[in-house]
């Protein structure tokens, strides 16, 4: 079946010589795997390698069989053009860091029109704005709105944020728990929007130190998730 959609580059493989394979998530369908035979090999392509850069968005005619194989592009373009992004050191890192995010977190072949939206919109306040050193961590929870384990603040003044459970709590838990400094920032995220998100004065350990909180997060309630191996490179760019 042939279909025109938009997508978001999650992430491009050389596969050969001459050829890449590209995953992306796309507004029709969901997560979508495409094999882009000779793309490297000719300048003259209609597609060029360089529209698969992470986090990059496109509008694609493709062929999907839908039957969980590689599926083919017939046309590709920048449907949404960065100024930033892409070059920006900092803004770089970070989608990096949230293309691996993003390709470890979804897993369905299926249209999720209000995760495609928030993905849109929010790379590109990324983009279109200078501060920026707390975008992934409050993009992270707002991820976990559409995947299925946003935080309970039913009881945001307690003691504690559990983990395992999602929720605040005033008995210790067992297992991992948010606490301390670190759950006084965590509060601060929870509710604002990206407009706001620079109010937040965290420095460079705090915010490490919650990120991979959050991290752990996704570990506990994602089957499969691993932590990003960019998470070096974002650290090293905040240090």
């Amino acid at each position: 079946m042939q279909i025109t959609s938009k997508a978001i580059v999650l992430s491009s493989l050389k596969y050969g010589d001459t050829s890449l394979i590209v995953k992306a998530f796309t507004a029709s369908d969901g997560l979508k795997t495409y094999l882009l035979k000779g793309v490297l090999a000719s300048r003259k392509s209609r597609i060029k390698a360089a529209y698969f850069q992470p986090l990059t968005q496109l509008e694609l005619v493709a062929t999907h069989r839908n039957q969980g194989t590689l599926e083919s592009l017939k046309e590709v373009r920048v449907s949404y053009h960065y100024n930033s992004l892409h070059v920006h050191h900092v803004k770089k890192a970070i989608a990096l860091f949230l293309a691996e995010v993003l390709a470890n977190s979804i897993h369905e072949e299926e249209r999720n029109t209000g995760l495609y939206e928030y993905l849109e919109a929010s790379l590109q306040w990324l983009d279109s704005h200078e501060k920026v050193a707390n975008f992934h961590i409050l993009f992270l929870l707002e991820l976990s709105k559409f995947l299925g384990f946003y935080p309970d603040t039913t009881r945001i003044e307690d003691s504690y944020f559990d983990l395992n459970e999602g929720g605040f709590t005033n008995t210790l838990p067992l297992g991992a728990a948010i606490a301390g400094n670190d759950l006084s920032n965590f509060r601060a995220f929870l509710g604002i929007n990206f407009d706001e998100v620079d109010s937040i004065r965290l420095g460079q350990n705090s915010r490490s130190s919650l990120l991979q909180a959050l991290l752990l997060y996704f570990e506990i309630h994602l089957q499969g998730f691993r932590k990003p191996r960019s998470l070096a490179i974002l650290n090293e760019v905040f240090s």
